[in-house]
């Protein structure tokens, strides 16, 4: 079976920290899977890309153009998910925020997630446990133990390399044992895994709305 992890990544210059973190993560966690016999494929979102879309989802009541559209399927189909964001006023970004409150509340319910962020300074890392957990908490996913936050200096050092394969380790493992979150050599029951919905459907039961009105007179 092939896992699909989606890499959201809110950089917004070319070349980015936020991406160099992302990628670092990606290539790692892709090493871990492929370690443990399975498959896995890649997806970035690169949040600066659509950020006219988010606008105008934003301004228009929640209206996703066709390209935010494909993404919150991306999104709720994934198997799990990275989520790196550059640090604005001690928190995640905007536009990290804004994607994220673009997509359906039952998006990311039991998703497993790996939180990372970068910084100029490390006085920002506790962005990791009071911003991005709360956030994804909210969303009911479920967020690996290790965190990776990376200020400027901490790139190409052992410290770092050690946290991203100690989180990568962490993602990996809850994307292949979600579902039955398979214990003691017992196979993961994949059918159990959490229903998510990306939002983006119509529900199969909806009742017409010609027979909401049946009957109906016209008069208050």
């Amino acid at each position: 079976m092939t896992r699909r992890i989606v890499v959201v990544t809110a950089g917004l210059t070319v070349p980015s920290s936020t991406r160099l973190l992302a990628d670092q993560l990606a290539e790692a966690t892709s090493t871990q899977v492929t370690a443990r016999g399975e498959s896995v494929e890649v997806d970035f979102v690169e949040l600066r890309e659509v950020a006219g879309e988010l606008a105008t989802f934003m301004v228009t009541g929640g209206i996703p153009t066709p390209r935010l559209t494909e993404l919150r399927e991306q999104v709720a189909a994934a198997d799990g998910l990275i989520a790196v964001t550059p640090v604005f006023n001690s928190s995640y970004s905007g536009l990290f925020k804004m994607f994220f409150d673009a997509l359906d509340p039952d998006s990311l319910t039991g998703t497993p997630v790996l939180i990372a962020a970068t910084a100029g300074t490390a006085r920002h890392q506790l962005v990791l446990d009071h911003a991005m957990r709360p956030l994804f908490a909210y969303l009911r996913a479920v967020v690996v133990p290790t965190g990776v936050f990376a200020a400027t200096e901490d790139f190409g050092s052992h410290g770092l390399s050690d946290r991203i394969t100690r989180a990568a380790a962490e993602l990996a493992a809850a994307v292949l044992s979600q579902g039955g979150y398979g214990v003691g050599g017992f196979a993961p029951d994949l059918a159990a895994r959490p229903r998510r919905t990306s939002g983006t459907q119509v529900e199969v039961e909806v009742t017409p709305f010609g027979d909401l009105l049946r009957g109906h007179s016209g008069t208050d």
